[in-house]
């Protein structure tokens, strides 16, 4: 299957909350990051999800929020995975940005054009991709 999502992370869940209407997902990719994905009851029972299954999280470049300075700010969004920016591909309008994180996962984020000059992103500098448990899709191996 091709898809548009720009990150596909690959790892293993290591534990499943279930509430009313939706599980929390907790998975743990190859170089040892940590994900939260937020889906409906009814997919994690459809995915058959369990600790140690694996499991691939999609997430949309465009659900990937940048930050470069993290000083007294706390978030609500579950997903802050901190890296070293690899590049910063600028268009008039809008900028992709690759950030490379320690285990060797790369994650992809298009953000304005303006808040990638702002932020003063260039390959090198410490950045953290930021996105909501509720932007991540899961699926699993057929």
């Amino acid at each position: 299957m091709k898809i548009s999502a720009r990150n596909i992370f690959r790892g293993t869940v290591d534990a499943l909350r279930t509430g009313a209407v939706n599980s929390e997902v907790d998975l743990t990719l190859s170089g040892g990051e940590k994900l939260v994905a937020m889906i409906t009851n009814e997919s994690a029972q459809a995915l058959e999800l369990a600790a140690g299954k694996e499991a691939v999280a999609l997430v949309k470049a465009s659900s990937v929020l940048v930050m470069t300075d993290e000083a007294g700010i706390r978030l609500s969004a579950r997903n802050c995975l901190a890296g070293t920016v690899k590049a910063v591909t600028s268009g008039p309008v809008s900028a992709e940005v690759t950030i490379a994180l320690t285990g060797g996962t790369e994650v992809h984020a298009t953000i304005t054009h303006n808040a990638a000059e702002e932020l003063g992103l260039k390959p090198g500098s410490a950045a953290t991709a930021v996105f909501k448990a509720s932007s991540v899709i899961l699926g699993v191996p057929a």
